[in-house]
């Protein structure tokens, strides 16, 4: 956080970045493909330590074969392995997945529940993935802290914390909790298209005048629009 910033003037900055980023990716949304609560709940555990775009290639098969809880609980190791072996990590992610249905159909009546306390309940399942699905499935305000959006928030000047459930906290305190869902998802779009880890391209940054970090990247408009993705 800025030192001699406001709490005021910190919430006003907040929401006027919001806005410029809503301008900047006016289709921010969840890139995990999903019909369903359970979908969108097993897709975003699958998405540890890959991409969305690997997890959306093996999910149409995954979800045809097992469509429901139920389906997935009774599921053998081998046919789960086989489909999530592109994912990395396939034998781990296959017994999350299992012992995912296996929790909802023998506590859950094969439902995904729609309540933070009982999701972060299940198997692998933190808050980080709790707001996806609730913000996502059942239009329930949250913020995910997934890397993106712990990186942005520090170098934003929003939080001076690493601590995800504090940097949610902070986060949370500066913008309307109706708009917590989509300005998590336009800090992630921000993260993977400008905002880079390594270099970001604060040159082609839509927020660069409203951020204490600007200019630890490429600085030149020129180059830095050559680096933009999507």
């Amino acid at each position: 956080m800025l030192a001699d910033e406001t709490s005021l003037a910190r919430t006003r900055r907040a929401r006027r970045v919001d806005r410029a980023l809503a301008a900047r990716y006016p289709d921010a949304r969840c890139e995990l493909d999903f019909r369903s609560p359970l979908e969108l709940l097993v897709a975003t555990v699958l998405s540890a330590q890959t991409t969305d775009v690997r997890v959306n290639a093996a999910t149409p098969e995954l979800f045809g074969r097992f469509p429901d809880a139920a389906a997935l609980a009774g599921a053998g190791p081998e046919a789960l392995e086989d489909i999530l072996r592109p994912l990395g990590f396939f034998r781990a992610k296959s017994r999350a997945v299992q012992g995912l249905g296996r929790e909802l159909v023998e506590r859950f009546d094969g439902q995904v529940p729609d309540r933070m306390s009982d999701l972060v309940t299940l198997p692998g399942v933190g808050r980080k993935t709790a707001n996806v699905v609730l913000g996502n499935a059942f239009g329930v305000p949250g913020l995910p802290v997934d890397t993106h959006v712990l990186r942005l928030s520090n170098r934003l000047g929003y939080t001076a914390s690493e601590d995800p459930v504090q940097v949610e906290t902070d986060v949370t305190a500066l913008l309307p909790r109706r708009d917590w869902v989509m300005a998590g998802h336009r800090l992630i779009f921000h993260g993977r298209r400008t905002c880079f880890a390594r270099r970001p391209a604060c040159g082609a940054c839509p927020v660069a005048s409203m951020c204490p970090s600007a200019g630890i990247g490429e600085s030149d408009p020129v180059r830095a629009s050559e680096m933009v993705k999507g």
